[in-house]
C-alpha cells in the first residue's frame, strides 16, 4: 500500500512539473510573439524603482523632506545624488536663490551698505561693458557732430581773445582755449551724461536729476562778508600720500595739499578753516571702516559751532593702477588731474537708501556740474569726469558740500600742490561769480 502511494505521488509531481514546463514554454512563446516582453520588463523595472524609493523613504526620510518636484533623474543613482546634494547647505542656498529670482538678502545688503566705505586706495576696477551706457555714448556722438561747428566757432573766439591778452581778472593764466557748452547741448541728457559723468553700475540717475537748466540756475555763491570761517576743508582719509611722501610727515600727504588749498583761498578773500583731524587710524593702524562716521560726528559739531561756514570740502586723492599717471601740463607746470564726486544715496536695485538720506543731492549735483563746466572752459583736460556713486559720503552736511579727488598715489607732491592753483581758481569763479 505504501509503495502504491509513493508511486502515485511521483506520478502526480511528474505530471505537475511537466504541465508547468509546458505553460512556461507556451507562455514565453506567446509573450515573444506578441512583443509583450518589453512591457513586462519595463513594468518590472518600474516596480523595482518604486520599491527602492519606498525603502529609501523609510531608511532615509531626510532625503524626501524637500525637492520632491525636481526634474526626474535618468537613473536611481542620479536621483540619489540629487537628493544628497539637495541636503548640502551651499546647494540649498543656490537653489533657494533661483526660486526667489535672485531677491537680495536684506541682512546681507544692510551689512554691505553700512560697512562699505569709499576707499580711494584700491586700484580702479576694470570697466564692464554697459549696453545702456554704450547706447548713450552713441547718441551723444551723434549730437556732438551736430554741434561741432558751433563749438569750434566758440573756441576760436576764446582763443582770439586770449591771444589778444584778455586774461581772467585775477591774473591766473589759462591754457589753450577751453569749451563753452550751450544750454541747448547741456539740456540733452544723453549728451550731458556721456560728456561729463562716470557712474558705477550699482546706482542710477535720471534726466530729472540732471536737469541742466535747474542745476546751472542754482546760486552756489558764498557771502564773504559773514564773520567767521566761510569754507571748511577736511580729510576723511588723512593718511593718503603720494609717490614721494615722507612717512610721518603730514605736510607731504593730502593734509599738506589741503593746507595749500586753504592758503590760496584765503588769498582770494575767504576765511578758511582747515581741519587736520585723523579719522582713518585705529591704534596706529590704517582702518577706514568708520572713517566717514567719525568725520561726520566732528564736522557736524564744528558746523553747529560755526554757522558762518557755507561750504564743506572733503579733499582726497584717488587710487589708481600703478601705471596710471593723472597729470596735465599747464603753463609749464605739471599738475595732477582732479575729479568732483557725488554720492546719490541710492542703488539701482533697491532705490533710495533711507538711512543715508541727503536733502542736498540736487545742490551737490549743481555745484559739481558748475565747477566741471568752469574747469572745461578755463583748464580743459585738467578735470576728470564727475564720478557718481551709490552711498552718501557725508555730502549731506552742506548744500555746498564737496568731495574732491585730487591726483592719485602715483602723483608727486609737487604736482598735487601745483594743481591747487587752478582748483582754487575754479572754486572762486563759482563761489564768487
Amino acid at each position: 500500500m505504501e509503495r502504491l502511494s509513493r508511486l502515485w505521488n511521483r506520478l502526480f509531481w511528474s505530471l505537475f512539473l511537466a504541465a508547468g514546463c509546458y505553460i512556461m514554454i507556451v507562455g514565453g512563446q506567446r509573450l515573444l510573439s506578441d512583443n509583450r516582453l518589453d512591457i513586462w520588463l519595463s513594468t518590472k523595472k518600474e516596480l523595482q524603482r518604486v520599491c527602492q524609493r519606498a525603502v529609501a523613504r523609510c531608511l532615509y526620510p531626510g532625503l524626501f523632506l524637500e525637492y520632491e518636484e525636481d526634474a526626474e533623474a535618468d537613473s536611481l543613482m542620479d536621483w540619489y545624488i540629487q537628493r544628497v546634494m539637495a541636503m548640502h547647505p551651499l546647494y540649498r542656498l543656490q537653489y533657494g536663490a533661483k526660486k526667489i529670482n535672485g531677491l537680495e538678502n536684506t541682512a546681507t545688503y544692510e551689512m554691505l551698505i553700512l560697512g562699505g566705505v569709499h576707499d580711494e586706495n584700491e586700484a580702479e576696477q576694470s570697466t564692464e561693458i554697459d549696453m545702456e551706457a554704450l547706447a548713450q555714448a552713441e547718441n551723444a556722438q551723434a549730437a556732438e557732430l551736430q554741434q561741432e561747428a558751433k563749438r569750434r566757432a566758440e573756441q576760436e573766439q576764446i582763443q582770439q581773445e586770449q591771444e589778444a591778452g584778455l586774461q581772467p581778472e585775477n591774473g591766473i593764466e589759462t591754457i589753450a582755449a577751453g569749451t563753452i557748452y550751450s544750454l541747448e547741448e547741456l539740456s540733452d541728457f544723453d549728451f550731458l551724461f556721456s560728456h561729463f559723468y562716470t557712474m558705477e553700475n550699482n546706482t542710477s540717475i535720471t534726466a530729472a536729476d540732471l536737469n541742466a537748466e535747474i542745476l546751472l540756475s542754482k546760486d552756489m555763491s558764498i557771502d564773504k562778508n559773514v564773520d567767521g570761517p566761510q569754507i571748511l576743508i577736511y580729510h576723511t582719509h588723512s593718511q593718503e600720500g603720494f609717490v614721494d611722501s615722507i612717512p610721518g610727515d603730514n605736510s607731504t600727504t593730502i593734509v599738506g595739499v589741503g593746507a595749500r588749498l586753504a592758503e590760496l583761498l584765503r588769498e582770494k578773500g575767504y576765511e578758511v578753516m582747515h581741519v587736520t583731524s585723523v579719522y582713518d587710524l585705529v591704534d596706529g593702524k590704517l582702518d577706514r571702516n568708520e572713517a566717514y562716521s567719525k568725520a561726520e560726528e566732528e564736522i557736524s559739531a564744528i558746523l553747529k559751532a560755526y554757522p558762518s561756514i557755507q561750504s564743506v570740502i572733503d579733499l582726497h586723492r584717488d587710487g589708481v593702477q600703478e601705471g596710471t599717471h593723472l597729470v596735465k601740463e599747464i603753463n609749464g607746470k605739471q599738475m595732477a588731474k582732479f575729479m568732483f564726486f557725488n554720492g546719490l544715496s541710492r542703488t539701482k536695485k533697491n532705490g533710495a537708501i533711507d538711512y543715508l538720506y541727503n536733502p542736498h543731492i540736487q545742490d551737490n549735483l549743481a555745484l559739481t556740474l558748475q565747477l566741471k563746466l568752469m574747469t572745461e572752459q578755463y583748464y580743459p583736460g585738467l578735470s576728470r569726469n564727475i564720478y557718481l556713486k551709490s552711498l552718501r559720503y557725508n555730502l549731506h552736511l552742506s548744500d555746498k558740500a564737496l568731495l574732491i579727488e585730487a591726483g592719485a598715489q602715483t602723483n608727486t607732491l609737487e604736482e598735487m600742490l601745483n594743481t591747487m592753483e587752478p582748483l582754487s581758481d575754479v572754486l572762486d569763479k563759482v563761489f564768487n561769480p
